[in-house]
């Protein structure tokens, strides 16, 4: 049984840039192909969706590192964001090992057979991983237009025959050239690189920005956005994805270099930034945020739940007021930093946490003395070792609150959430519609807390606060 022929999109994915290798010197960031209707019957074998699925993210590297070399791998779309094929069970908070443990649970399950040996078992460089939980790394944006049932099937009937083998190179066959390539499959000349602000290649942001450009021009295509923010987590911020002019002009680490050797040039490749280059992802989710994905509240029921991810996956444009409620204010953003920071005030005061500074270190210390252990349907729980004794708990959406997980513990991690999040700049911070639902978790856990301690009294107590603070109660 296939999806109904409801509506269906195809959408650029947009990763912000990772502070790693190349991506340090170039921020171009990534790019990859979302399809709403169109699912992996393998990681590289397409069908059409099932109900209740919610599409694939098909996408390349310069090694997916598996036995054979493939050109590209096709993944869940919760897959990709958070590693578990149902959303209930994406996870809280980010870290290395949190990812790890979600990453051996995907090659156990999709990849026998395409990754036995021990370099893409084991290697870190092997990029099939960067497929799972992309949101732990980065944020990230899917720009959206529809696409028809007879599109979307000669699309998988020509994917599915083509040979998919890996020919990658940075210059003409990168993950940007990929993402062109795809689209312009569906839509002849809907995405194409910037031969100027890029020097002849192919940039992520470049192909987003004319595949909204495209949108624009074809407004029966109803464009939207999705915008995904980075986990809170011990992984370091991403950052907004540049082209080739750009970074030369933003870059303090080019721009010296630049000023030195090539003085003459800069004036023309800022001015061909300015005129041509510009092109703020942010802005545009702002302008055209989806509504009906990404729901987040705690307080689903399973039948509920079942109820809201029955049918193909449909994402409207939001209406005005939607959009007030999916953003969020600047004065509400404010007055939630001044709520958080009062809890935070409070949680110090009763010694419910030793110090302000605790919750930043929070995560850190939980993905260096934690164990992280995944049931199959991706939930995940951490044991961690504390001065009076293991303590366990649920770091995913769906367990946290189970009767079994320790109480302090899902509070503190909530806590340290809320406080992460109304900190960070807007491109790394979740939609207010996400965060209210947060705050309603934040508000539950602290509840929990507060019952759990109340026979004993030691809400307030010492010997409860601060269970894993290297710094005691400094």
């Amino acid at each position: 049984m296939v999806c109904p022929a409801g509506r269906a999109d195809v959408g650029v994915v947009l990763n912000e840039s990772l502070d790693t290798s190349v991506a340090r010197i170039t921020g171009s960031g990534h790019s990859a192909v979302y399809l709403s209707r169109i699912c992996p019957e393998t990681p590289v074998k397409l069908r059409m969706c099932r109900p209740g699925e919610e599409g694939t993210v098909i996408s390349n590297y310069t090694t997916l590192g598996e036995d054979q070399p493939y050109e590209w791998n096709a993944v869940p779309l919760s897959v990709y964001l958070y590693g578990v094929e149902d959303p209930a069970n994406r996870p809280l908070f980010g870290s290395e090992k949190f990812k790890h443990a979600l990453e051996e649970r995907y090659r156990q399950k999709y990849l026998a057979g395409l990754c036995e040996s021990k370099t893409c078992r084991m290697s870190n460089g092997a990029e099939w991983r960067e497929m799972v939980t992309a949101t732990m790394e980065r944020s990230l944006y899917i720009f959206i237009i529809q696409t028809t049932v007879e599109q979307d099937e000669q699309f998988i009937a020509a994917f599915n025959s083509q040979p998919n083998v890996n020919h990658f190179n940075g210059m003409t066959r990168n993950c940007a050239n990929f993402t062109e390539r795809v689209v312009n499959m569906y839509y002849p000349h809907a995405t194409s690189r910037n031969y100027l602000n890029d020097f002849g290649m192919a940039s992520p942001k470049a192909i987003a920005r004319s595949f909204v450009r495209y949108a624009a021009r074809h407004p029966e295509a109803e464009f939207r956005v999705l915008h995904f923010a980075q986990l809170p987590g011990t992984y370091k911020r991403s950052t907004n994805c540049r082209e080739g002019t750009e970074q030369l002009y933003r870059s303090k680490k080019l721009l010296v270099p630049m000023l030195v050797f090539a003085n003459h040039e800069l004036p023309f490749m800022a001015a061909s930034y300015m005129l041509t280059g510009k092109f703020d992802p942010e802005k545009k989710w702002e302008e055209h945020p989806a509504a009906g994905l990404g729901e987040t509240d705690f307080s689903f029921g399973e039948e509920e739940f079942e109820r809201r991810h029955s049918g193909p996956l449909e994402l409207e444009a939001a209406t005005t007021e939607e959009r007030e409620q999916i953003l969020g204010t600047s004065e509400e953003w404010a007055e939630y930093r001044k709520q958080v920071e009062a809890l935070i005030g409070e949680a110090v005061a009763n010694e419910t946490v030793s110090r302000r500074g605790y919750l930043d270190e929070l995560f850190k210390q939980f993905d260096k003395k934690g164990k992280f252990e995944t049931e199959n349907d991706g939930r995940v729980w951490m044991e961690i070792a504390t001065p009076d004794g293991k303590r366990r708990a649920g770091v995913t959406a769906s367990n946290v609150f189970a009767p079994d997980s320790d109480a302090l513990l899902g509070y503190e991690i909530f806590l340290a959430r809320a406080s992460r999040i109304v900190r960070s700049p807007k491109h790394s911070r979740e939609s207010m519609l996400e965060f209210k639902s947060d705050w309603s978790a934040l508000a539950g856990a602290r509840k929990r807390l507060r019952e759990a301690s109340a026979p004993a009294m030691v809400f307030a107590s010492p010997a409860r606060t601060a269970a894993i603070d290297p710094h005691g109660g400094d």
